[in-house]
């Protein structure tokens, strides 16, 4: 682990550790409620939101066949590994691990890391379009109050709420969907004169910095060139109907693990659109995922979001939001370890390697003419 990474890891278990101590001194909290919650949990609707996780990953493979479909045919179920074993690396190692799906994937297909590093931004532009739109769509059945409560750790938003109201709730309903529709028209600009666009960006911020300007305008190339992998509205519509197929999987996978909670009527008797409101909330508490640490870190909001959402009592939403990390963030873990050892795989090693080979690939875009 890089020296930043530890400072970091240091700070934020410096913070949990006074969050701790400053809960147990204010929250009330019943352990042996706590164990009930669990002992009373219906772990089949469990089991079966696991299956749903584990299908999602299918999805996943599916769709990067499908995006690198016009530089090779390559069969959805080979990539199936790739996936698994980068999304066990994350989990267990944090974001810095990000890089060993398309590092992976360009191993076992012979195709350039370049091409594999712009697959898996298209990738992450579907993924957040897809969110956007589920998100806005249940939005409409959830009341405002609820939102807000929802979205109270998210500082700027809470400080906007109590001055205007109606902007934040704006802001928290249709924020995600106005910034993909921005991505989307940025992505169009990209796809027709990704080259200019580049430059402008590289000169822009060059003006701050320039290794971030030369940063951002190798991204910018990857993401033109990854945008070939889409070349007609037929490609556009199957890789955005896995993906809101793949996301639709997830929410269920919510759903189900929330109602599994039988001896908590709150958590029972969730909806459908909160459940996409929690599931968002979750997804940006993971955002910045730290090994270990940020698991605790993860729990804490997801507990606050299920408080706020369904005013569930402290030790059912505790044993709620630890069961929701292992089903959709940790399940995939055990799976990933064993295909790995298949595949004669070291996650530490390959984290390492792809974080080496991203740098270099920037290096190399930084002294290419542009």
């Amino acid at each position: 682990m890089k020296k930043s990474q530890w400072i970091v890891s240091i700070l934020a278990l410096a913070a949990l550790a006074a969050f701790v101590l400053w809960a147990r001194a204010r929250v009330h909290f019943d352990f042996h409620v706590f164990a009930a919650q669990v002992a009373l949990a219906d772990w089949r609707m469990i089991v079966f939101a696991c299956l749903c996780i584990y299908g999602a990953f299918v999805f996943r493979a599916f769709r990067w066949s499908q995006l690198v479909r016009h530089m090779q045919n390559v069969p959805p179920w080979s990539l199936l590994g790739s996936q698994v074993i980068g999304f066990t690396a994350v989990a267990l190692i944090g974001r810095v691990a990000d890089p060993v799906r398309p590092y992976l994937v360009a191993k076992k297909t012979g195709l350039p890391l370049s091409t594999q590093v712009a697959v898996y931004i298209v990738e992450r532009l579907l993924d957040a379009g897809s969110v956007a739109l589920i998100f806005s769509i249940a939005m409409i059945w959830v009341p405002g109050d609820a939102i807000l409560n929802a979205t109270a750790h998210t500082g700027a938003l809470a400080n906007l709420a109590s001055h205007h109201r109606t902007l934040a709730l704006f802001v928290a309903r249709y924020g995600g969907l106005v910034l993909t529709v921005m991505g989307t028209l940025f992505l169009f600009a990209v796809r027709l004169a990704g080259g200019p666009v580049a430059a402008f960006f590289e000169h822009s911020f060059g003006l701050v910095s320039k290794s971030l300007g030369q940063s951002i305008a190798h991204k910018i190339r990857a993401f033109h060139s990854g945008l070939d992998t889409m070349r007609s509205w037929r490609d556009f519509a199957v890789v955005a109907g896995l993906s809101l197929s793949m996301w639709m999987l997830i929410c269920f996978a919510y759903f189900e693990t929330c109602r599994a909670f039988a001896a908590s009527p709150e958590l029972a008797g969730i909806t459908a659109p909160k459940c996409v409101l929690l599931m968002v909330a979750s997804g940006t508490a993971s955002i910045i995922q730290l090994p270990v640490i940020g698991w605790f870190s993860q729990i804490g909001l997801v507990v606050m979001a299920l408080t706020g959402i369904l005013g569930a009592k402290a030790e059912a939403a505790t044993a709620c939001a630890a069961t929701l990390l292992l089903v959709t963030f940790l399940g995939i873990v055990p799976v990933g370890l064993i295909w790995a050892q298949f595949e004669h795989v070291s996650l530490r090693k390959v984290t390492a390697e792809s974080g080496q080979a991203e740098e270099k690939l920037e290096t190399d875009e930084a002294m290419t003419p542009s």
